[in-house]
């Protein structure tokens, strides 16, 4: 009579206990035949003893989730369930079973299960390091892990939580029927012979939650309430159903090695040298590691990197890639690349990468694939959150990040907390950053990375604070034997240095690894780095651009700088004088035709410096673009300029044009400008807005633009002084003395993302004091931080 699911929660049956054990065990063999990735199934196989044994043992951890059931702390919660468990012998102290409103939140089946897990296994034979890992999956199935002062009964309720007396007996027959019911002799069969590593726990935990979640969604597993129809068989019936039904699907799964022709057939030209050099060193690699390649822009690094994460994951066993970027505008067009990279290789892929950022909904591209999509999926693991959930403790209320949206070809990926989970991913670096922090359902994350070839591009943009947990990630990762690919173009040594000492650390399960790390003698160059025999190796390369250096003819545009002191029209005359000079520089650079990128470090000015140039050029002429406009705006106006700027841009009507943008045109913006104009920046960030020139060959250009142009205003020479600039420095006071902070301009464009990965509870925008105390939130994969 132990029910695991109510009738509302069940489609209008009453779901025994024992039902939904095998139903989610059920779900589980299915994630482990159509879904996980070979590298993680060989995992599993040498947890579990070898070949083969380990798809047994992953589907039991997804059955013995909810043993906590068997409690009267869950079976008191609904009366008619209630009613029948007690009418059959097993009983209960209410008083002291309901008493402290508090305690019953606290102390729910999840944690019961946990306890229970710890007790019954000990008893089995288990050994205690075993032990040590597998009841922590059962007792944080719903997001967070307790520790093991939690999970004990609280003494206010006098046993009668766990329950007593005979409660002890059904509790152990319980997961010794499910036991037997999986194939197993009894309950010390399914013992493993490896402790696996801290991020296959964690990626153990979040495939445990998801096998939950399917197997919870009352559409395909309604309630069976009769004993004599619940068996393993039946429910594997009900999963095949239910699989199909919800339409998931696996990446590439066994991808065999591309050729040498590969590179031509996916991207429809031979490849560069520095594309050929990154494709040999992902071949060369002796296991799964991190991969760093350096190279100016318009190289080509995207295509090199698509072509080296396919070989990637045809040698070690991923089988699906996640694609990370600094921002929600330069995911958007990533998105569309990855699409037609994966369409290149098999027709059907292209249809299952999801995009994921919070405005993602306004993206024309993924809008589309929507259209022919059904009803939202948002509410498919409804009867997860089954009593005493109201208040959410464990973070499985919809968050209303932007993720009720209809399905899309990649079903039930749509959903909150599931989007990582897909096959193919293209989303914001923060997707990829909570990964690395003790955040609930964070499982779910390293659930989706693991088994994939992750790549991360722009990542010398990682200031500070993102640093930390760039480097945390990095720890889990390795660990977990993800490959990862990082682009940059203008990436320090020391940067360089960080990311290697972090993944390396964490193949190596160690707090540190200090290694040096070979420079290659170059650029564009390539480093790669992975564990053999427990030690470091390294593979450095470098090679020529594929075409001849550029020369850039730069010119110092200075202007007059309002102080401290000036007055709102005294200010607004300054800049009217600015906008007046850029102006003028456009009328005569542009006199014969071309396109022009004028890139202001605040929305103000661009707004500004807009009306000038439309007074002089028309509205035909010249676009405008900043992150203030509404989002659905945005999105039409990025794609607009992508498509006129872009590397088969159309002939202009009246033979020019000018975009006026902000920080949302400095990187992983693929626009080719014939001249620059910048407001002054730091050196690498300048490097990035002077690489949207000529990034493209064959494009048409006039005379007098054929040697790349730009021009840096914003500041203010001042004789015997230091130069005025835009942003005045100024001193922030912390705890201690105050430190100074340059006058790097804040990125109006990113302040609004900030707020996307940092966290929640106790967490500050970047820039703040947050990174101070960043550590606290990391979670690393080490022992010793326990």
């Amino acid at each position: 009579m132990l029910w695991g699911k109510s009738r509302v929660r069940a489609g209008g049956t009453t779901s025994l206990l024992l039902g939904h054990l095998l139903d989610t065990a059920a779900v589980g063999e299915l994630l482990w035949d159509g879904m996980l990735a070979p590298s993680t199934r060989s995992a599993l196989d040498a947890v579990a003893g070898g070949p083969g044994r380990g798809r047994g043992l992953f589907a039991w951890l997804c059955g013995i989730h909810d043993v906590g059931k068997a409690t009267p702390a869950h079976q008191r919660l609904w009366a008619e369930g209630a009613q029948a468990v007690r009418a059959s012998g097993l009983a209960w102290v209410e008083a002291a079973a309901g008493s402290g409103a508090r305690s019953q939140r606290r102390w729910r089946h999840d944690w019961a299960g946990g306890l229970m897990a710890r007790e019954l296994l000990v008893l089995a034979g288990w050994p205690a390091e075993q032990v040590d890992w597998v009841w922590p999956l059962v007792a944080g199935h719903h997001g967070a892990f307790p520790s093991l002062r939690d999970v004990q009964e609280p003494r206010t309720a006098k046993g009668q939580l766990r329950g007593r007396g005979l409660w002890r007996e059904v509790q152990q027959v319980v997961l010794d029927v499910f036991t037997r019911e999986m194939g197993f002799e009894g309950l010390g069969d399914p013992q493993p012979v490896v402790v696996p590593s801290r991020a296959l726990q964690l990626q153990l935990s979040g495939l445990v939650v998801m096998a939950d979640w399917i197997a919870s969604d009352e559409r395909f597993f309604t309630g069976v309430d009769d004993l004599k129809r619940v068996s393993a068989d039946a429910s594997r019936e009900r999963a095949a159903a239910g699989w199909r039904a919800l339409g998931l699907e696996r990446g590439w799964g066994a991808l065999a090695v591309a050729g040498p022709e590969a590179f031509g057939d996916r991207f429809g030209y031979e490849p560069r040298r520095s594309q050929a050099m990154v494709v040999g060193a992902a071949r060369a690699m002796g296991g799964p590691g991190l991969m760093v390649v350096e190279a100016p822009m318009g190289e080509g690094k995207t295509e090199a990197a698509q072509a080296a994460a396919e070989v990637v994951a045809a040698r070690f066993g991923a089988d699906g890639v996640f694609v990370g970027m600094p921002t929600q505008a330069t995911s958007d067009p990533m998105f569309t690349r990855t699409r037609r990279w994966l369409e290149a290789i098999d027709a059907d892929l292209a249809s299952r990468v999801v995009l994921l950022h919070g405005k993602r909904a306004f993206n024309r591209e993924w809008k589309a694939l929507l259209d022919s999509a059904e009803a939202a999926a948002d509410q498919a693991y409804g009867g997860v959150d089954e009593f005493g959930m109201d208040d959410d403790p464990y973070g499985l209320a919809h968050d209303g990040c932007g993720e009720r949206e209809r399905k899309a070809p990649a079903e039930w990926f749509l959903g909150p907390k599931r989007g990582l989970l897909a096959p193919f991913v293209v989303g914001t670096v923060d997707q990829l950053l909570y990964a690395a922090t003790r955040t609930r359902h964070v499982m779910l994350r390293m659930a989706g990375l693991a088994g994939k070839v992750v790549v991360l591009d722009e990542v010398h943009s990682c200031d500070v604070y993102m640093s930390q947990f760039l480097g945390e990630a990095l720890r889990w990762l390795g660990q977990a034997g993800v490959p990862v690919i990082v682009l940059s173009v203008t990436l320090a040594p020391a940067q360089r240095q960080a990311l290697f000492e972090s993944y390396l650390a964490g193949a190596a399960s160690k707090e540190e690894l200090r290694v040096q790390v070979p420079a290659a003698q170059g650029y564009p160059r390539v480093t790669t780095a992975w564990l053999a025999c427990g030690k470091p190796q390294f593979h450095a390369a470098a090679t020529q651009s594929w075409r001849p250096d550029l020369p850039v003819a730069v010119r110092a545009m200075p202007e007059r700088i309002a102080g401290a002191g000036c007055g709102r029209e005294e200010r607004e005359r300054l800049q009217s004088e600015a906008d007046t000079a850029v102006g003028d520089l456009l009328e005569g650079e542009l006199a014969d035709g071309g396109t022009a990128l004028v890139i202001r470090n605040t929305v103000a000015r661009a707004q500004s410096l807009f009306e000038e140039l439309r007074g002089r050029f028309g509205d035909a002429e010249v676009r405008l673009l900043h992150a203030r406009f509404t989002v659905a705006r945005r999105a039409d106006l990025t794609e607009e300029c992508l498509s006129l700027l872009g590397p088969r841009r159309p002939r202009l009507p009246g033979g020019r044009l000018i975009l006026v943008a902000t920080q949302l045109a400095e990187q992983s913006f693929d626009v080719d400008a014939d001249l620059l104009v910048t407001d002054l920046a730091p050196v690498d960030l300048l490097l990035q807005r002077i690489g949207r020139l000529h990034r493209h060959d064959g494009t048409d250009r006039p005379a007098r633009l054929h040697t790349p142009k730009v021009f840096v205003t914003g500041f203010q020479p001042r004789e015997g002084r230091e130069p005025a600039f835009l942003f005045a420095r100024k001193m922030i006071y912390g705890r201690g003395r105050p430190r100074a902070r340059g006058d790097r301009p804040q990125h109006e464009d990113q302040l609004q993302g900030a707020s996307e990965w940092t966290p929640r509870r106790g967490g500050c925008p970047r820039g703040g004091s947050a990174h101070r105390r960043a550590p606290a939130w990391i979670a690393r994969p080490d022992p010793c931080l326990r």
